[in-house]
């Protein structure tokens, strides 16, 4: 092993977000030594200013909904006000307490942790507070930021996430730029907290990258829920003052309101770290590697959003923990991207993983494809919540399931098994074998494969 300063390990993994910290817990458990270089808080956008902050503010918001429909239940109940410093404190105790644990569970396996921005400077080493930190094997996870537009200036009452994140008032109306995950579920809590809500989006659909079907029933759904949204449209322009935000589209629609949203995606964390100038291929600013997530120079690996693909969490976590198995030589199965679940967790949540359909016929062709839609209203714990929507499955003909999509109130706590589901190359005769219990929504996962298999029990043929 290289040694420079006196200071070398087995790996150096540049960033503690998901995917860093998850590579560095498991390359300790296999006993290597391991150095885990963060600028900010291990834990990353996920912990701090991502997944948990938010679904946080989401369960609030429930909770104020269930206030407000009490009375629908038999249970009447009122909603006083939403106390934003009360949810603000609520969403910072959940942060806090797994943030401990974080910490504590590093602390057991022995990595040590810098604290400090790193620089890729050799292929087996990276510098930070002027140190030069050595390793056999190098894995980048830097992770990822806000994205914002050209000549769109965010301060004052134009966010991204992360300062809507600390927001210490509730806004009575907001334009969200951007439909997609982060801006849906921003929507969700906003309408849920009492505020008007309008989302502009330049493509056809709210989340778009999901199946058309339920790209339309989320459409429908919020607008039931009087979230309002222009579709197919470009953002023009945007000023402000001390009043609020006036918002400009290409189609001349103008909205006026007290604060703008931007959440166009995220993009790659890699500028000015070396890895331009240490040979590594980025596109876009992402880092390009091969399906064993290895750049192509000396031994460095990168993991999470820096990576091109979906930029989730949970991603990251099985990325990073591939990465740690493949250094010490257990050869992991490769992690298929398709294979990777997907949640929305605004009201209603929308929960997929595979193929969508469009995708699908695209892959095995038009007449190679069989979907079907199990609508929740033959749901029992589904009428119980009260909630609506479907399950809609995607099979290779004569084949595999090869995409579970489903929209509805908590679906994203059925996707564990649809995940099984996909990635197991799954029959619907082999999944309307098993018994689901009853009454639950996974239930209707079950039901789905029922009738799929051509043997329906609640739903007709």
């Amino acid at each position: 092993m290289a040694e420079t300063n006196g200071t070398a390990f087995d790996i150096v993994v540049l960033g503690g977000g998901s995917g860093g910290y998850a590579a560095a817990l498991r390359a300790a458990q296999l006993g290597k030594t391991v150095a885990l270089i963060e600028a900010d808080k291990v834990g990353g956008t996920c912990l701090h200013q991502g997944c948990i902050p938010t679904k946080a503010l989401l369960h609030a918001a429930e909770l104020a909904d269930n206030a407000r429909e009490g009375a629908h239940y038999g249970v009447h109940t009122t909603l006083d006000h939403v106390d934003i410093n009360g949810v603000n404190e609520y969403k910072a105790s959940v942060i806090g307490r797994l943030y401990k644990g974080l910490q504590g569970l590093i602390k057991s396996r022995k990595i040590t942790v810098i604290e400090g921005y790193g620089r890729l400077v050799a292929p087996d080493a990276v510098e930070v507070n002027g140190q030069r930190i050595t390793g056999q094997h190098i894995v980048l996870g830097t992770g990822s930021y806000a994205r914002s537009l050209p000549g769109l200036e965010i301060g004052g009452r134009i966010v991204t996430s992360d300062q809507a994140l600390q927001l210490d008032w509730i806004p009575k109306s907001v334009v969200v730029l951007g439909g997609g995950v982060i801006g849906s579920e921003f929507a969700s809590v906003w309408k849920s907290f009492g505020a008007d809500v309008t989302i502009v989006e330049a493509l056809p659909h709210l989340v778009a990258n999901e199946d058309e079907a339920l790209s339309k029933a989320f459409e429908r759904a919020f607008r039931k829920r009087g979230i309002n949204f222009s579709l197919g449209v470009r953002f023009a322009g945007a000023t402000q003052d001390e009043n609020g935000v006036h918002v400009t589209l290409e189609d001349g629609k103008t909205f006026d309101a007290d604060l703008l949203l931007v959440a166009v995606g995220r993009g790659p964390r890699t500028a000015d770290l070396g890895y331009e100038e240490q040979g590594l291929t980025l596109d876009r600013g992402f880092v390009i590697t091969n399906e064993r997530l290895h750049t192509g120079v000396g031994d460095i690996y990168a993991v999470g959003d820096i990576v091109p693909g979906l930029q989730l969490a949970h991603r990251g976590f099985a990325q990073g923990i591939f990465v740690a198995e493949e250094i010490a030589g257990l050869n992991p199965q490769a992690i298929v991207e398709s294979g990777i679940p997907r949640v929305t967790y605004s009201e209603p949540e929308v929960a997929s993983v595979g193929l969508t359909e469009a995708k699908a016929r695209e892959t095995y062709g038009t007449d190679g494809v069989e979907t079907l839609e199990y609508n929740l209203g033959g749901n029992g714990k589904s009428q119980i919540l009260g909630t609506t929507g479907f399950v809609k499955l995607v099979r290779q003909k004569d084949g595999p399931v090869v995409g579970i999509h489903m929209i509805g109130a908590r679906v994203g706590e059925l996707i564990g098994e649809g995940q099984l589901i996909v990635n197991w190359e799954a029959y619907p005769e082999d999944v309307a074998g098993l018994v689901h219990a009853h009454p639950t929504q996974n239930e209707a996962l079950g039901e789905a494969h029922l009738a799929l298999a051509g043997k329906p029990l609640h739903a007709h043929n």
